[in-house]
């Protein structure tokens, strides 16, 4: 697919909800919740990702029966039981190939998935990856703990090197993954990260990628109080501010509270470092642009600290651009094909057709091969 498909997502094709009825009337927060005790750890980060989902979809606009929630295995697979809306706990890593299923026969619901780094890197990571390069009309929520929780800490896809597990006593010496980058790579149209304690910016990712028509990843700092608590935790407390970067599209990257330094390329090796903002000025600090169709700065910026110059951690939404989606060509194409065959007759001949493909062989009794 050359670049001049990708579009600008204010075009009407960038509508992840469009055709999926609204409510007729208006909803609330416990509207969408279900009666099911809610039953994670105490203190689990998951108990304020569920409140800020369920306090977004009202604001959607969307009736409860059009919004399907698909989930794999582990801690965060439970969320369908706490959604009143469909639903479908599915099996380990697989819930983006059921989703893609969904996405294609119902294009009048809003399909979200719920995966963790385990469910959605390990076992899961081809289906993740597949879904996010054709591009399928999904919203996958990636909560990111960086351990497997449910099967009682071991180290994940996503723990750093030296996480000390019962599955590590000396250490991993995995190099972990970047699930931003990971998404980056894949070709995915909408990536973008938020921090479960985090309401307000939670919220506004989350209801950008439900818009966005396409495949929308959001990776979501998760705090396992169990078996790696505290991780996330220098993002969190005082010091938060700090701490991150918040991406906003078309402002310039400022590091620290009080906004002195910023992002800049280094004009001798061309990679990402900070500078005082006072020394270089304003205009040479980077601008975000998360509609930019390379997405070779959203790649840079989600590893921004790597390098060891930055230490602060963006958030936010890194790349927002739309392509046609998957789910939108195929049924393009069975239309095409109602069309172009509008009798039964037509639709058997051109069943037989496709079965008997273009490449026949009829094989006489003496054993002559002769092309069909």
């Amino acid at each position: 697919m050359n670049t001049d498909q990708i579009l600008a997502p204010t075009d009407p094709q960038s509508q992840g909800l469009a055709g999926v009825p609204l409510a007729l009337t208006a909803l609330k927060r416990r509207d969408f919740a279900s009666d099911q005790e809610v039953r994670w750890c105490p203190g689990c980060g998951d108990y304020s990702i569920l409140s800020t989902f369920q306090g977004m979809l009202p604001e959607l606009g969307i009736a409860r029966e059009n919004a399907v929630i698909i989930s794999g295995i582990g801690c965060s697979a439970r969320f369908p039981y706490y959604m009143n809306t469909y639903g479908m706990h599915s099996i380990h890593g697989r819930a983006p190939a059921i989703a893609t299923g969904v996405a294609i026969a119902r294009p009048d619901l809003a399909v979200f998935v719920m995966t963790g780094d385990g469910d959605g890197l390990s076992i899961g990571g081809n289906h993740l990856i597949h879904a996010m390069r054709r591009n399928v009309n999904l919203t996958i929520l990636l909560f990111n703990n960086e351990i497997y929780g449910l099967t009682k800490g071991q180290y994940s896809p996503t723990s750093v090197q030296g996480t000390v597990t019962k599955s590590s006593p000396m250490g991993s010496v995995d190099y972990p993954f970047n699930p931003l980058s990971v998404a980056l790579g894949a070709g995915c149209t909408f990536v973008g990260r938020a921090i479960d304690s985090d309401r307000k910016g939670l919220d506004a990712t989350l209801r950008a990628a439900a818009k966005h028509r396409g495949t929308s990843f959001v990776e979501v700092f998760q705090n396992c109080p169990i078996f790696n608590d505290g991780i996330y935790e220098d993002l969190k407390g005082p010091d938060a501010a700090e701490n991150l970067v918040i991406l906003k599209d078309g402002e310039p990257i400022l590091l620290g509270a009080d906004h002195s330094r910023g992002v800049v390329r280094d004009p001798v090796n061309g990679t990402l470092t900070s500078a005082a903002v006072a020394e270089v000025g304003i205009d040479h600090v980077l601008v975000h642009d998360s509609h930019r169709v390379d997405p070779s700065l959203a790649f840079e910026l989600s590893h921004l600290t790597d390098s060891g110059q930055i230490s602060q951690t963006p958030i936010g939404i890194f790349r927002d651009v739309t392509k046609p989606a998957y789910d939108d060509m195929v049924r393009d194409q069975v239309a095409q094909a109602t069309r172009e065959n509008t009798s039964q007759q037509a639709h058997d001949d051109a069943l037989q057709t496709l079965l008997d493909g273009v490449d026949n062989w009829t094989v006489t009794e003496d054993g002559q091969v002769v092309e069909g």
